[in-house]
């Protein structure tokens, strides 16, 4: 294990982790407020707009308006650790920059300035942001029911174009596909009578389709953010919030033989559990800890519980098998992170030990120590301790 990586501070990395997040969020809200302001206003007055036509400064505040929209999104993926929204950002902090000078306005100095201290803030924590983007059958079906609802009216629409006032070009198409489909309809453009019978069934195809592929985005997108806000209600870290632990512990497996260790933990250091079990789950989170529903031996909850970025990993599952999996797992994940197991069957200490762990203990022996000191009286728990360790240092010499 790297010995530099006990010594951080958890609760520094995560502080400059978030900076990486809600500084590009900052500068997505004033390059938007900037925008706005900007078009609203009647005369441009800065340093340098006597130098820059007129017509680029008002592009340079509805493009930032647009820009300051975009960042957002990147901003929610760089909650999640994603590197695509990593990547985004870095190329839009320029761009923001860039639209603030050429806006030319004294409101756009905050923009400048915000956005070329976020540039070194975000490329320093490039490693914290690698996780791929995945999509769910949900979300894939919702952008592929969007984008085909989109296609559709737009073909439709320039198809038959001779039957709507208004529309000569696949621009004019689209933009009526739009608002039709989002129930905006301005009503500039609509069927022509009586040849417009066949338009005016198209339409209602359209309608119909785009209300419903609409309801489906919005429904995919505003699904986790909801159970994001109800989490925070109930005093409940989301996925995104455990994503971000750093230097942390992750418990895989919980079970009557780990409560004692939670308790232990909850003073000293962060800690994710991660445990198949619903129930548990939603037990644990009553009670402030951080849960992931999942397999402990499987990659996904592994991954979601930021194992990459752990101090260490206690494997405790009460079944020597899947402990024997969560240990290859974890291992494969963080080559570098201690692993120390719970050994159910003391028979099976040695092939923990050889599975990846770092330390294998078994209760069994432990139990049987205690038993052994409270027969006899002596209540040498020193003696007991140096007892175990100078077994555990023993058993690793000989592998």
């Amino acid at each position: 294990m790297d010995p530099g990586r006990v010594l951080r501070d958890p609760r520094a990395v995560i502080l400059q982790t978030r900076a990486a997040i809600w500084l590009p969020t900052l500068v997505a809200l004033l390059s938007f407020a900037t925008g706005v302001v900007n078009i609203s206003m009647t005369n441009v007055a800065g340093p340098l707009s006597p130098y820059i036509p007129e017509v680029l400064q008002r592009a340079a505040g509805f493009t930032g308006a647009l820009t300051g929209f975009l960042m957002l999104l990147f901003a929610a993926g760089m909650r999640r650790r994603l590197r695509v929204a990593w990547v985004g950002t870095l190329v839009l902090l320029p761009v923001t920059a860039v639209q603030g000078v050429v806006q030319s306005s004294e409101f756009a100095a905050p923009l400048i300035l915000l956005s070329a201290l976020s540039i070194p803030t975000v490329l320093v924590n490039f490693r914290r942001f690698d996780r791929q983007l995945e999509l769910s059958t949900t979300q894939l079906a919702a952008a592929a029911a969007l984008v085909g609802t989109l296609v559709y009216g737009t073909a439709g629409t320039y198809a038959l174009r001779e039957q709507f006032n208004g529309v000569a070009t696949v621009l004019d198409a689209f933009y009526f596909t739009v608002v039709t489909a989002s129930t905006v309809g301005y009503g500039e453009i609509t069927p022509i009578n009586p040849a417009g019978q066949s338009a005016r069934l198209f339409t209602l195809s359209v309608i119909l389709l785009g209300t419903t592929s609409f309801a489906l985005a919005l429904g995919s997108l505003l699904g986790p953010a909801i159970e994001a806000r109800l989490s925070q209600a109930l005093g409940t870290m989301t996925d995104a919030d455990i994503e971000l632990l750093d230097d942390h512990v992750v418990v895989l497996g919980y079970g009557d033989l780990t409560e004692p260790l939670l308790e232990e933990l909850s003073a000293a250091v962060e800690f994710v559990v991660i445990t198949p079990d619903s129930d548990a789950a939603a037990r644990l989170r009553t009670r402030d800890v951080h849960v992931v529903v999942g397999d402990p031996s499987d990659e996904d909850p592994q991954h979601s519980a930021g194992i990459e970025h752990a101090r260490a990993v206690v494997v405790a599952t009460n079944d020597d098998a899947q402990d024997a999996l969560s240990i290859l797992t974890a291992r494969q994940l963080n080559p570098e992170v201690r692993i120390v197991a719970a050994a159910t069957d003391r028979e099976n200490t040695e092939k923990l030990r050889r599975a990846g762990a770092d330390a294998v203990i078994s209760p069994a022996v432990i139990g049987g120590h205690l038993l052994v000191e409270s027969a006899l009286g002596t209540g040498d728990m020193e003696g007991l301790a140096e007892r175990l360790l100078d077994d555990d240092a023993d058993e690793s010499s000989l592998d």
